[in-house]
């Protein structure tokens, strides 16, 4: 009897299934996005302190690598190489040297990133280079090289963390063409963000059989330029309806979000945007429960970090002194004097000096009958005083080109049209606003409270005109002459300057407004400067020994007794009281 009950207890624990062993891994996800050079914490455009800065993002990864070690991924979502001196210094002063927009993803140890516009508007021989500089994948499925008709770039990355297989595939917006001179993006072309999703999740399933997918989106959530071809912002519409994202990480429109949002199939879609300039990342937490090595569990949680006021972490600050002092040097160079502080403030509220420096100039070197143009930066100004090089990039914030176009006059009012459309609100009382704004928009780094984006309010020069903002769209600009005495001519042609951004269709006030179309603005094109725009500001300056712009004058918001006090309300609004 003994003898039958031991080999019946050996039997029963023979045939016990081996129990499974389960074990849960944490990982954290660091995004930054369109850092635009801010890599220290010190603003070289204004020449004093400055709050984030990738010396503020060092410090954060690093404390958290003491907790998760590799399972920490950093990622960047581009925008780095303009915006800063810093940048402009590496790019074209300098650029035998190695970038620090590289030096900087390198010392970091960034796990991958992917390439904006911004970088793409370097031109070839900068941002090729600086890929190459860059020890992580860059990242670009729907960058397409012609003549392959591959990615111009690895299209996506597998990286695994305690046996979790993390896949991080990156796209860039396809407007690109709406923005930037062929010859900057020769030999590629970019396909639509969700269509190139599509493929790529597809592909991720049958050959990689990842645990966690990453979308890597230099896109925004939703609106901007949409064509049959492509949407410019993507990054919602990919999250609702391309089933097989967990996370998607986006930039472009410095908007900063954390939302979680269920897809066609019912499942959470983690979508996060640190906006810009180094002054927060994205964090996101998984924790990712095993059973004999297969995902049984994902829990997916999100935040935005804030790091303006973070410690600075001092090993990075002395590993790049070199780099800092170098750009000082070059920023701090006198190239003249301002007779009297301009401010980019007052070109929202009529004809400004800031504003016209540029309108001016830009007619000087292309001899040009009409000047289009908005200020680049919310609030900056050019202080009385010697001026700077570092001054020089509050006037003009990136590299465009001038370029010069021809168009009828019927063609300029209905630019201007939309322009001030998208800018000024149609007043029905003295008592309402006369800016186009919206409350929410108060913490966007484009918008700064406007409704639409700030740097599509083009003004215009060599013409006199005036905006009634009592008419509806379509009615407020009211040309009487050109600045020169001679008549107006809606039939006739003119020669129209401008930045390369909004001559290759920027902001779609040629296109959408002006009713070009986007395949015809090649053939108008009768101009393009060699050099950037800030060059030539900068050599007026040093040429003249002084500047002391003043507004022309050549136009204003109309009925006078309704715009006036309305001007005092919003610029407060906006600005605060000064």
């Amino acid at each position: 009897m003994y003898r039958l009950v031991t080999l019946a207890l050996l039997s029963f624990i023979i045939n016990i299934p081996i129990m499974s062993k389960e074990k849960t891994v944490n990982l954290r996800i660091i995004q930054t996005s369109d850092v635009h050079g801010c890599f220290f914490p010190y603003d070289f455009i204004n020449r004093k302190p400055a709050k984030g800065s990738m010396a503020r993002v060092s410090n954060y990864v690093k404390e958290l690598r003491k907790t998760y070690g590799d399972n920490v991924l950093l990622l960047d979502n581009g925008d780095i190489l303009q915006g800063q001196p810093t940048c402009y210094y590496c790019n074209y002063v300098k650029p035998e040297m190695p970038n620090v927009a590289a030096s900087v993803i390198n010392y970091m140890n960034y796990d991958a990133q992917t390439i904006g516009n911004h970088d793409v508007e370097t031109g070839h021989p900068v941002y090729d280079k600086w890929i190459k500089e860059v020890k992580c994948p860059m990242l670009g499925a729907n960058i397409i090289d012609k003549s392959t008709g591959k990615p111009y770039l690895k299209p996506y990355e597998i990286f695994t963390r305690d046996g979790v297989r993390i896949a991080v595939i990156g796209m860039l917006t396809p407007a690109i063409p709406n923005w930037l001179n062929e010859q900057l993006w020769e030999g590629m072309y970019f396909e639509d963000i969700k269509k190139s999703s599509v493929y790529w999740i597809e592909y991720l399933k049958k050959n990689e059989n990842p645990d966690i997918v990453i979308g890597l989106f230099h896109s925004g959530w939703d609106e901007g330029i949409t064509t049959d071809a492509y949407s410019e912002n993507a990054a919602k519409d990919v999250a609702e309806n391309v089933p097989g994202f967990d996370i998607i990480l986006y930039g472009h429109d410095h908007r900063s979000n954390v939302e979680t949002i269920k897809n066609i199939d019912g499942n959470n879609v983690l979508c996060l945007d640190p906006s810009c300039n180094a002054y927060f990342v994205t964090d996101a937490s998984i924790k990712v429960t095993l059973s004999d090595g297969k995902v049984i569990s994902k829990e997916i949680s999100g935040k935005l970090q804030d790091v303006r006021n973070l410690p600075i972490d001092k090993d990075f600050m002395e590993y790049f002194t070199n780099d800092i002092d170098s750009v000082n040097s070059f920023v701090n160079k006198k190239i003249g004097v301002s007779k009297e502080a301009i401010y980019t403030r007052d070109s929202y509220f009529g004809s400004s000096p800031f504003c016209d420096f540029i309108h001016n100039l830009q007619l000087k070197i292309t001899k040009a009958d009409i000047s289009f143009n908005a200020p680049l930066s919310f609030d900056t100004s050019i202080p009385e005083g010697d001026i700077h090089v570092s001054d020089l990039f509050n006037l003009y914030r990136y590299e465009n080109q001038i370029y010069t176009l021809r168009m009828t006059g019927k063609e300029v009012k209905d630019y201007l049209e939309m322009s001030y459309d998208l800018w000024v609100n149609t007043m029905k009382s003295p008592d309402d606003h006369l800016m186009l704004l919206n409350e929410s928009n108060g913490n966007d780094m484009q918008r700064y409270g406007f409704k639409n984006l700030a740097f599509n309010f083009d003004s215009a020069a060599g013409i006199d005109y005036v905006v009634d903002v009592t008419k509806p769209f379509g009615q407020k600009i009211i040309i009487s002459r050109m600045s020169n005495g001679e008549p107006f001519d809606e039939s006739k042609w003119y020669n129209v300057t401008m930045n390369s951004y909004r001559g290759n269709g920027g902001g779609e006030l040629l296109t959408k407004g002006a009713g070009i179309p986007h395949d015809s603005l090649k053939q108008r094109i009768i101009f393009e400067s060699e050099r950037d725009q800030r060059f030539y500001l900068m050599k007026e300056i040093e040429n003249a020994g002084e500047m002391n712009p003043k507004a022309n004058g050549n136009w204003k918001f109309v009925p006078v007794e309704w715009t006036e006090e309305a001007i005092k309300r919003d610029k407060e609004l906006l600005f605060g009281k000064h």
